[in-house]
């Protein structure tokens, strides 16, 4: 639970950070403004206090009221206090409907109701939708924003390793002679395109030698440098010579360290 609310509340204050950013088109320290917080609620804590964060429906009003400053901020943990310590008789007789009407109107206020017009919706392709969805059912299933969020990413991520890998290519170029093929590569090579690019290749009709170029593209993973190798192994098994060429430095460290120590069922 204590990592729970410590993530989410990270997550809180940099969407927060982001989104007044946005709004006063400035750029704020997000690393100045974790470390705060971090070092805030370590300090409550000692003193048996609860943590914090940044919050949203608060720092909208704040901002929308014309505040651009540290001293809002500041002023309105003051006033706060004064709430809670001084006035607190007075807030207690506050109906509890007049405070849920006032968190209603906060959240109508924040709320980017342009995000879920139809004619947007349409426009936005169908994957970002999906992620969208799952994330607010997820949220409400779970009354957990952490794992809706840790949903999203996971998603996303899916999502954008099928679009990468549908982008790597593989252009043939045989030799005057017909004595070399050369293979050149270009995308990203990482474990969702590794299937596709080791099925590029002509193992029983191409001559004794082959060159594959990888100048336009990047290794990224265990995953590609295990098919490099197995493609490797397959023209050896078939008395063929495979030379790898053009791999820039991030590239060739990681072939380099990693060639020959995996299995070729990686």
């Amino acid at each position: 639970p204590a990592l729970t609310m410590a993530f989410v509340g990270l997550l809180e204050t940099l969407l927060t950070a982001r989104l007044v950013d946005q709004l006063t088109e400035t750029r704020s320290n997000k690393t100045r403004e974790v470390f705060g917080q971090g070092v805030a609620n370590v300090v409550s804590a000692l003193f048996g206090g609860m943590g914090g964060c940044a919050m949203i429906g608060q720092t909208m009003i704040n901002v929308k009221a014309g505040a651009r400053t540290r001293l809002s901020t500041f002023l309105a943990g003051v006033f706060l206090l004064v709430l809670v310590v001084v006035l607190r008789p007075v807030v207690a007789v506050i109906p509890m409907a007049a405070l849920v009407a006032v968190m209603i109107l906060v959240s109508v206020a924040t709320f980017d109701w342009h995000s879920i017009r139809p004619n947007r919706l349409r426009r936005m392709p169908r994957s970002e939708t999906l992620v969208t969805v799952v994330v607010v059912v997820v949220v409400v299933a779970t009354s957990n924003l952490a794992i809706g969020v840790v949903a999203g990413v996971v998603l996303s991520a899916l999502f954008f390793a099928r679009r990468v890998a549908h982008r790597t290519t593989v252009e043939t170029i045989l030799s005057p002679d017909g004595g070399e093929r050369l293979y050149r590569v270009s995308g990203n090579l990482f474990f969702a395109t590794t299937e596709h690019l080791a099925d590029q290749f002509d193992y029983e009709g191409d001559p004794a030698s082959i060159v594959i170029d990888l100048v336009d593209a990047h290794v990224w993973d265990a995953s590609a440098v295990a098919t490099l190798d197995a493609i490797t192994a397959r023209y050896a098994g078939r008395d063929k010579e495979v030379t790898i060429v053009g791999l820039n430095p991030a590239s060739a460290d990681l072939h380099e360290s990693l060639a020959g120590h995996l299995s070729t069922s990686h």
